[in-house]
């Protein structure tokens, strides 16, 4: 699956004239064929991929025509209390564990990997800024990315499979 990656961003730029942009997309349609878990029974992984990642170019371009950018002052004053009710005690030690499992797996990673993954998903960098910060190549910082998000996806399988 890694080897149409490059491919992809180049269709991605493309269609969104923006290279930066094509690489989230991309990422992004990487991490949800890798979660749904359909990659032995697919008959063409890359048309699922591209299928995906148009997907979600479509729904980026819904997104930002839909709303309307606010000042971040006023999306601070949101009372975020009343978003939060309360979650069932069994999804609430699910949860838990799943968040348990997700640290041990990502503990299990190299240095580099967990560090490229979590610049990703924590700080939402883009791959040229974690690749800069990390001063290594973006080619690198995508297969530590994919690399964690594989090895994170068999760790909550193996978890929900211990559940069934």
């Amino acid at each position: 699956m890694e080897h149409y990656y490059n491919e992809l961003v180049g269709y991605l730029t493309s269609r969104l004239r923006d290279r930066q942009r094509a690489a989230d997309v991309a990422h992004d349609a990487y991490v949800r064929v890798l979660e749904s878990g359909n990659l032995a029974v697919l008959d063409n992984p890359r048309a699922f991929l591209y299928r995906t990642a148009i997907n979600l170019s479509i729904d980026l371009y819904r997104r930002e025509k839909r709303l309307p950018l606010e000042p971040l002052e006023i999306v601070d004053t949101v009372d975020r209390s009343s978003l939060n009710e309360p979650e069932h005690p069994v999804s609430q030690l699910y949860q838990e564990q799943k968040t348990q499992l997700m640290q041990r797996a990502l503990n299990e990673l190299s240095d580099n990997c967990r560090e490229a993954f979590l610049l990703r998903k924590l700080e939402k960098l883009s791959h040229a800024q974690i690749a800069e910060r990390m001063q290594i190549s973006t080619s690198m910082v995508q297969k530590h990315i994919v690399n964690a998000m594989k090895h994170c996806r068999i760790r909550v399988q193996e978890l929900e499979a211990a559940q069934s």
